[in-house]
């Protein structure tokens, strides 16, 4: 089968650094006067030239989401299931080298995290683990999603890469959708990130996408860690993998997230730094490139970005996030991933986004449809 590697293979990362760092201004006001954009394109807006046009970006960037999406914003919440971890990552705290007491949560534990989260009025929860295929694998997986599938419309995941067939397996169960993020496209730094575990090998973590579109999952998550690399160059090839998944695999939706790499036990410092006027230039290239890309905010992010970014591009925000597992109630203790930066409830977020003139979408998916009630129609 051929996979994106395929694709991969045919750009170099030095040409295509070069290619953004060379955009002119004449290139970023040619782009913005078109009206469907390609990955060239994709490219201009996210050169460093292209941040004098932030503010045109912007304006273009709402009415865009704002016809495509409607004034809403979906709610989720992440539900760490455990630590453990057989992979050692420079900038996780959840790596293997890290001495550090690990917990994965039992059955009882997990119906009770469930409770607390229910409460809050959550519909869609995202499964988050480590690595350790031993202990957190699809056995592990397929039971904790028979007990909490009555008690939400959307279960996503966010675990290691699997086999297509345990994909199928997931599917089948009722996950509709998985986060995977490569991390950086870079292949040689790739390298010195991921030292040990399965997770070091870039190909593999790269085809993963493939794997995840042949299984029919409903939706497809793609993102780079912020901070890794240079975060341009970076998300150009994460765009490039999108292209080619939705033409190869175009009755699956995909979303893309902008993890910035975050204080965690452990970890190294950030290699490149990004501001918020680069993550915010980011989103609006995104969203001019790609219409019905779904784009996700994660509480990593600090109140007044979240709070100013609502209006531009965003379709999807996490609230009242624990990183860690048993967090809410279980084992509010334990180690967390990364430290959140939006320590705001679930209630909170609500308001400020009804304050911002759009409405926080608990439930926006039903298997019993097959279809986002929350998308406008664009026929």
């Amino acid at each position: 089968m051929n996979t994106f590697k395929s694709i991969f293979e045919q750009y170099n990362w030095d040409i295509i650094q070069s290619k953004i760092y060379q955009t002119t201004s004449k290139d970023v006001e040619r782009t913005l006067a078109k009206t469907k954009l390609n990955l060239d394109d994709f490219l201009i807006l996210i050169s460093p030239i292209a941040q004098n046009y932030l503010e045109e970006m912007a304006q273009k960037c709402h009415e865009i989401t704002k016809k495509r999406f409607g004034k809403t914003i979906q709610m989720y919440a992440p539900l760490y299931l455990s630590n453990e971890c057989q992979n050692i990552c420079t900038y996780c705290g959840f790596s293997l080298d890290n001495k550090i007491k690990r917990k994965t949560l039992s059955d009882a534990e997990i119906k009770l995290e469930v409770e607390a989260l229910k409460k809050t009025g959550f519909d869609h929860v995202l499964l988050v683990t480590g690595e350790a295929n031993y202990t957190v694998n699809i056995n592990y997986f397929l039971n904790a999603i028979a007990l909490i599938r009555e008690e939400f419309s959307i279960i996503s995941v966010e675990v290691q890469p699997l086999s297509t067939e345990d994909y199928e397996r997931l599917h089948n169960a009722g996950v509709y959708s998985v986060l995977v993020y490569q991390e950086t496209y870079h292949q040689e730094v790739y390298k010195k990130y991921h030292t040990k575990g399965k997770k070091s090998n870039f190909d593999y973590r790269l085809e993963t996408p493939d794997r995840i579109g042949t299984a029919g999952i409903h939706k497809i998550g793609l993102g780079v860690l912020l901070g890794l690399e240079d975060w341009r160059t970076d998300s150009f090839f994460n765009a490039l993998h999108l292209d080619y998944l939705q033409k190869k695999y175009w009755q699956t939706k995909y979303s893309v997230s902008f993890p910035r790499l975050r204080p965690a036990e452990g970890i190294i410092e950030p290699n490149f730094i990004m501001d918020d006027k680069d993550l915010t230039q980011l989103i609006c290239a995104y969203r001019l490139w790609n219409e019905d890309l779904e784009i996700s905010i994660s509480t990593r992010e600090n109140e007044k970005f979240r709070n100013n970014i609502i209006p531009i591009g965003v379709t999807s925000m996490s609230a009242g996030s624990r990183t860690n597992p048993g967090g809410y109630v279980v084992d509010p203790q334990s180690l967390e991933q990364f430290e959140i930066s939006d320590e705001r409830s679930a209630e909170e977020i609500s308001k400020i986004i009804k304050n911002a003139g759009y409405e926080p979408v608990w439930k926006d998916w039903d298997k019993s449809f097959g279809l986002n009630s929350n998308l406008k129609s664009t026929i």
